[in-house]
């Protein structure tokens, strides 16, 4: 199981990555990834470049870890490479087919695939296959990143989903044309950057205003649940409508 509250498991068929924008300054991954590497962990050994990466957090692919959603019986959420990005230059084209192949062979399964590079998405979206189980998602830490959702839209995911977290800035004005979804939330960890209340109000009104599902994940702080997830007096854990309880979800 997942500690994420919008998932019900996490699949990394890849592990590392590199960072590209502020909103991966204090990625928990990388950090956890050293962790991981000093435990000896064997998935974590590779070192990345350490002006972007670090300890354990290499590009490595995992053909062994394909199997792994056949082996599900039971309907998951499935969060896909929480300890990467799937679309990242150093992943092999050939890597990002087999592992469409398998959410595509296991249609009881919905996965959710959440990238900082959806240039790469949309250039190779015609040569994958997109059934109704995958969802494809971007990040989005700051109004100045907002592109990234022009090219999500440009992709034939089954929900295209923005996950705004950890937000480090208003976004107003945002586009919602196309999204099925919208994650916000604020950082965790040391040296964390609380979010403006405002900024989370503004995207919880726009995505009423226009009819898309919200879910406010945490207000952040030292520890993930350090701030709470009440917003206004409640918690907010809108889920696209294809998400049924079987996964774990809300509708």
């Amino acid at each position: 199981m997942s500690g994420i509250e919008w998932t019900g498991i996490t699949w990394n068929p890849v592990t590392g990555c590199d960072r590209i924008s502020p909103g991966c300054d204090h990625c928990y991954a990388l950090t956890l990834a050293r962790r991981l590497k000093a435990m000896g962990q064997a998935r974590y050994q590779n070192d990345g470049d350490p002006r972007t990466s670090g300890p354990g957090f290499a590009i490595t692919c995992h053909p062994g870890a394909l199997s792994l959603p056949y082996r599900w019986r039971a309907p998951r959420l499935v969060f896909v490479n929480s300890m990467s990005d799937l679309f990242h230059a150093r992943v092999p084209e050939a890597f990002i087919g087999q592992v469409f192949a398998v959410m595509a062979a296991t249609p009881r399964h919905t996965y959710q695939v959440l990238t900082k590079r959806p240039r790469r998405a949309a250039r190779l979206a015609g040569t994958l296959p997109w059934p109704p189980n995958v969802w494809l998602g971007v990040s989005v830490e700051t109004g100045r990143y907002l592109w990234r959702a022009d090219h999500l839209r440009a992709v034939p995911a089954a929900v295209r989903f923005l996950s705004l977290e950890p937000l480090l800035g208003p976004l107003t004005g945002m586009d919602l044309t196309g999204i099925g979804w919208v994650i916000t939330g604020g950082e965790s960890g040391p040296g964390y950057r609380p979010p403006g209340p405002a900024w989370i109000r503004g995207i919880r009104d726009q995505c009423t205003a226009a009819a898309v599902p919200f879910f406010f994940k945490q207000w952040g702080g030292l520890t993930p649940k350090a701030g709470g997830r009440l917003l206004d007096g409640r918690t907010w854990d809108q889920m696209p409508a294809t998400t049924t309880s079987s996964h774990g979800g809300t509708r």
